[in-house]
């Protein structure tokens, strides 16, 4: 397992706003993981001294986040991708994997084959810590990590969180609705930016998502607003659907959900 570590000290401000929190050091990891298959999967892997949790994040878009071997992201636009220092802050580890060679995953991540693959990364997360294991998912992400929790094995898991889900099909011709959501049976939060004008992912689909989550033991439902557009793609990851400016009220919510799970 070939392995690179960067050292950072992270002064996290908003753009439009006050500073977020005072300065930290963290250490990202960037390792190249045997999966199953035989193949390797490359991923960015951070996490503070005595993690609470282990949040597996499965970013949107094409999945290609550009994870060079000195730690430096090529793409590092997407929102599970620029908040993981906010997460880490908040005490919990975050995995976040690159697609394989680059490839766009775009159609791929309600596969059997991609389902494996995620839980090719939460056995290494659980291999990293004794810490509890969440997917979280954003965008076409949700679609992975609706599969991921989907997966016979994902019992191992506390808690699967979707985000800006897309429900409706477009490009990539699949939704979070083809990726086996009655097979779900973890804790699930559904979270809706009411603000999001992304065509495929409709905030108002989310009840009907929460719906088909029908064997979750637990289902919520997260309703946010607000966030600013720096693009002209509204399902961009620099707009209200990538909770662009808003995004320490939606990792604040989405991390008081994963404390209430941790302290059953």
């Amino acid at each position: 397992m070939r392995k690179a570590r960067r050292t950072w000290t992270l002064l996290v401000a908003s753009l439009f706003g006050p500073l977020l929190f005072a300065a930290t050091t963290f250490t990202e990891h960037v390792l190249d993981l045997p999966l199953h298959n035989g193949s390797h999967q490359r991923v960015l892997y951070d996490a503070p001294a005595n993690p609470k949790a282990t949040i597996v994040m499965l970013p949107g878009g094409a999945g290609d986040v550009g994870i060079r071997r000195d730690g430096d992201l090529r793409h590092d636009d997407n929102f599970v991708v620029r908040t993981r220092g906010l997460w880490t802050h908040l005490g919990f580890a975050v995995l976040i994997p690159d697609a394989i060679d680059g490839d766009n995953l775009r159609g791929m991540r309600s596969t059997p084959a991609y389902a494996a693959l995620v839980g090719d990364l939460v056995k290494f997360a659980h291999q990293q810590s004794a810490r509890p294991v969440f997917l979280l998912g954003t965008s076409q992400g949700s679609i992975a990590a609706m599969n991921g929790a989907a997966h016979p094995g994902a019992t191992q898991l506390a808690g699967v969180v979707l985000t800006e889900s897309v429900s409706v099909l477009g490009g990539s011709h699949e939704t979070v609705f083809q990726a086996d959501p009655q097979e779900v049976r973890i804790p699930a939060l559904v979270v809706a930016n009411h603000d999001d004008q992304c065509p495929v992912a409709p905030p108002g689909n989310a009840p009907r998502i929460a719906a088909a989550l029908s064997a979750s033991p637990s289902v919520k439902v997260i309703e946010v607003s607000g966030g600013i557009s720096r693009s002209s793609n509204a399902c961009g990851s620099l707009t209200p659907h990538g909770y662009y400016g808003i995004e320490t009220q939606v990792v604040d919510a989405i991390a008081g959900w994963m404390d209430q799970q941790l302290s059953r």
